[in-house]
């Protein structure tokens, strides 16, 4: 890394960026438009619209949107392989990227020529490719194929080969548009590990994924992109929850949202310190019994989001132990309840409700459904309340952790969420006084060790 790099100075600056295209109906009106000058014959198309952004050395940044909502030509105006129409960048720092993998490769050179080839445009010499040729060829496992023409590979093949080179030139940015999805899960499991293991060494990681476990488990910050626009920057899971909520809303109500995102009045519900407050004036009045050690009135989720609801509403969510009793902090091996009612104002069809329990990471590690079950709901009258209750035995080591609700239904043929939050409870789980597990589940490790040949 450079000696002269700050920490607090910005490693990639982009102010006010814009790209625009211009779109022709027809091959023919753009040859037309050389020489009308008067005449406008093609329509504007704006990938990118003012958008700013600062990222400073040793962060991760990801950036999450719809499908055409301008990641990826942000990402190539800051690799420099796309000029914007509009606004600077400013790059400091040896950049890697990751966008369309083996683009940059010769069909008819072999494996090792291309990675030569490819290195070398990277910005390294041909003695510093000698020195790391032979961790790329191993990370990038594809054997006696080395020797052959590109044009023989698979496409997996290709992108692994060209995943190795990238990550292996030690960037101070590395640049990466959903290239975490290559390969089978035991090569982008070792993506992964590399991925943490620059970041490790003080690397800033700008990428996009539509991976939500990996965006909140390895993101500092999220940019939220739509339509060319930047409607959100922020904390990783809260951004991972708009996005969401974006995604599956009405279209008739997008416009309305976005705007709120854009004015930040979307989020100020969910970021109201007045909800802590709330919780703890309603657990005092449960708890004169003086059973405290389970509830922590501060620990109340800022992330949660609700999403439109299509039918039903699900609300009163809590988590309660056996007898009822509202609490957060769980005990290990305990048996508790995550509980919600479900109100319904149109009629609804095959009903099936659902949890899931997340990791602080976002990672996915338990749920409980009625779908594919007996007790799918065929039909439920408009002003229907339905009660709900998910128990399950705390196998959870310490840490914290999310739940979210669901409740789905048919819908013109075809199962969509009725309703739907994200995040609705947030609980910690007490560590166990004789706890030897690691990670979120307790698979009951005992350790023993002994000297070789000592008889047990």
């Amino acid at each position: 890394m450079p000696d002269s790099a700050s920490t607090d100075a910005p490693v990639i600056s982009v102010a006010g960026v814009a790209k625009v295209y211009q779109v022709y109906d027809r091959p023919q009106d753009r040859l037309k438009q050389a020489f009308l000058r008067n005449r406008r014959l093609f329509h504007e198309f704006w990938a990118l619209r003012d958008v700013s952004l600062e990222i400073r050395r040793g962060e991760t940044v990801g950036i999450v949107g719809r499908n055409g909502s301008g990641k990826s030509t942000l990402l190539q105006i800051i690799c420099g392989t796309l000029q914007p129409s509009a606004g600077t960048v400013a790059i400091h720092g040896r950049v890697s990227a990751l966008l369309e993998l083996g683009s940059g490769f010769n069909p008819d050179f072999t494996g090792r020529e291309n990675v030569y080839l490819n290195a070398s445009i990277l910005g390294l010499a041909k003695a510093e490719i000698d020195e790391i040729y032979d961790d790329i060829i191993a990370f990038a496992d594809i054997g006696e194929h080395i020797a052959q023409p590109i044009k023989t590979y698979s496409s997996g093949m290709v992108v692994r080969l060209a995943f190795a080179v990238a990550i292996s030139v030690n960037p101070d940015i590395l640049v990466v548009d959903e290239a975490l999805a290559v390969g089978d899960e035991a090569f982008q499991r070792r993506c992964m590990a590399r991925l943490e293991a620059i970041r490790e060494q003080g690397a800033t990681v700008l990428f996009v994924s539509h991976s939500s476990t990996h965006v909140i488990s390895l993101c500092d910050r999220v940019v939220l992109l739509d339509h060319g626009e930047k409607l959100f920057e922020g904390r990783p899971r809260l951004g991972i929850n708009c996005y969401h909520k974006l995604l599956y809303m009405p279209a008739e109500k997008v416009p309305a949202f976005r705007d709120e995102l854009k004015a930040g009045r979307a989020l100020e519900a969910l970021s109201d310190d007045s909800r802590t407050a709330e919780a703890a004036e309603e657990v005092a009045a449960m708890t004169a019994d003086g059973e405290t050690a389970y509830w922590d009135p501060g620990l109340v989720p800022k992330s949660t989001v609700a999403f439109e609801s299509r039918g039903a509403v699900i609300d009163e969510v809590r988590l309660t132990t056996e007898d009822g009793r509202r609490v957060n902090m769980l005990t290990h091996d305990g048996v508790f309840t995550l509980r919600c009612r479900v109100r319904f104002h149109k009629d609804a069809f095959a009903v099936a409700t659902g949890t899931l329990v997340k990791t602080l990471q976002g990672m996915e590690i338990a749920g409980g459904s009625t779908y594919g079950t007996d007790d799918v709901i065929e039909h439920l009258a408009a002003g229907t309340e339905l009660e709900v209750a998910h128990r399950f035995v705390c196998r959870l080591t310490h840490g914290t952790y999310f739940a979210n609700f669901g409740v789905s239904g048919i819908i013109d043929g075809e199962r969509h969420w009725l309703h739907r939050i994200t995040d609705a409870v947030m609980f910690q789980v007490i560590p166990a006084a004789t706890g030897h597990s690691k990670g979120p589940f307790d698979l009951a490790f005992r350790t023993e060790v002994r000297k070789a040949g000592a008889v047990v």
